[in-house]
């Protein structure tokens, strides 16, 4: 087998640790983007406004008031949430308003474990008034299988209420305040700016390390190039 020429091995080690750096920076380039993002939306959620019953689509984040009578016949289960440790479900519970619109409101947490029965919750009767923060029905996490099993929901599909009518507006929201309101476990972001720039840096200071093995690399092989050029039998 032939072996492969100095200068050969010289063009595909500097061709190899090239994309590495370049690999290194863009990915780097990408985390240091969406913290840039992610202090937008935060800065977005933080100056929402305060709505009551609105008509028009309120934007992510907003805060609203809503006045009605919770359908608790009609509760659903978010399947698998967990909080502090705790293996459980979110309680969904369909509010019908005042004006009989139909509002989804995400109650908070209720601790079930391993048990795969219907879970049990006591849903207040009569009129209520709740505050929350509102969120949009975007992009949804994907299955893999059913998204219903019994009473439990894979992930949160409005339409799982389809014989009630449609609601309100695409979007639920998380009770922060009022009757029914569990132990609350959502939050608007997974991950804040701070995580995406550490995530930056790691990235960057990778590309920075192979762009340092590239160049002392890159000497030995260009020593080994030159002694081959200088060797008659080469």
């Amino acid at each position: 087998m032939k072996a492969i020429r100095p200068g050969r091995r010289l063009g595909l080690w500097v061709l190899f640790w090239t994309l590495l750096v370049g690999l290194g920076l863009a990915l780097g380039l990408w985390q240091w983007e969406r913290a840039a993002d992610k202090r937008e939306r935060l800065a977005a959620y933080a100056a929402a406004p305060r709505l009551e019953a609105p008509q028009a689509t309120p934007p992510p984040g907003a805060r609203l008031r809503l006045s009605g009578e919770y359908l608790a016949a009609e509760t659903l289960f978010l399947d698998n949430r967990t909080h502090d440790g705790r293996l459980g479900v979110a309680v969904l519970t369909p509010l019908r308003g005042d004006d009989g619109r139909l509002w989804l409101i995400e109650r908070g947490f209720l601790a079930t474990g391993v048990r795969r029965d219907t879970p049990s919750v006591a849903t207040p009767s009569g009129r209520v008034v709740l505050e929350g923060r509102w969120q949009a029905d975007g992009e949804r996490p994907p299955l893999f299988g059913p998204n219903r099993e019994g009473r439990r929901l894979q992930r949160i599909e409005p339409e799982a209420w389809a014989p009630l009518g449609e609601f309100a507006h695409a979007g639920w929201l998380h009770l922060e305040a009022g009757p029914g309101r569990l132990t609350p476990w959502w939050r608007p972001n997974v991950l804040p700016p701070a995580r995406h720039l550490g995530y930056a840096l790691q990235w960057w200071g990778l590309a920075l390390a192979a762009l340092v093995v590239m160049v002392l690399g890159g000497r030995r092989l260009a020593r080994d190039r030159r002694a081959s050029r200088s060797d008659p039998e080469e």
